[in-house]
């Protein structure tokens, strides 16, 4: 009985070590799209929720093969929906999480990656990387990445041509999403 108590707190000693070190080094996420390659480093610092959610979704080959199904320009391009409509997608706790949202990190520059949602405490699996300021996003959406490399290509999802529901007229894909080595 006396070593069920330093068992457990060993348990989860290795887990702790493991999610912390996941969430201590920098990692990149990249996106293989149609237009080309975008790296995106995470901030799990910040966002640690949000991190992880798109850290194992990429692992399992979530958003593989699916497309942005929203582009406005000077705004922001949108994607992680499985269902290609806005309406689809959940996280890898099955359910919605948390905002994570700070006034340590704004809204302030392009280039950023915030979880997409249907209002406070909605997050799933939709994302979307802002192609200008977009300071009224503040306190709205959580912000948990930026674009490292690759900006260029986020430029030309932003120009593809757009029906009146902002989605793209030619399907604009995520080919393959995974963590860099």
């Amino acid at each position: 009985m006396k070593w069920i108590l330093p068992f457990i707190f060993c348990i989860f000693s290795l887990f702790a070590n493991e999610q912390g070190e996941l969430m201590a080094k920098k990692t990149t996420i990249v996106m293989e799209t149609t237009q080309g390659v975008i790296e995106i480093e995470l901030k799990p610092d910040i966002a640690p929720k949000a991190c992880e959610n798109i850290l194992k979704l990429a692992e399992k080959g979530y958003y593989d093969g699916l497309i942005f199904h929203r582009i406005i320009k000077s705004f922001m391009i949108q994607g992680g929906d499985p269902t290609g409509t806005g309406a689809g997608g959940e996280s890898i706790w099955g359910k919605p999480f948390a905002d994570e949202c700070t006034s340590s990190v704004t809204f302030n520059k392009p280039g950023l990656l915030a979880m997409a949602n249907a209002g406070p405490n909605t997050n799933g699996s939709q994302f979307f990387i802002t192609t200008v300021e977009t300071p009224w996003l503040n306190g709205n959406h959580t912000i948990f990445g930026e674009v490292v490399k690759g900006y260029d290509v986020v430029k030309k999802l932003e120009a593809v041509e757009t029906n009146m529901q902002d989605r793209p007229v030619k399907e604009q894909k995520i080919k393959r999403m995974y963590i860099k080595p």
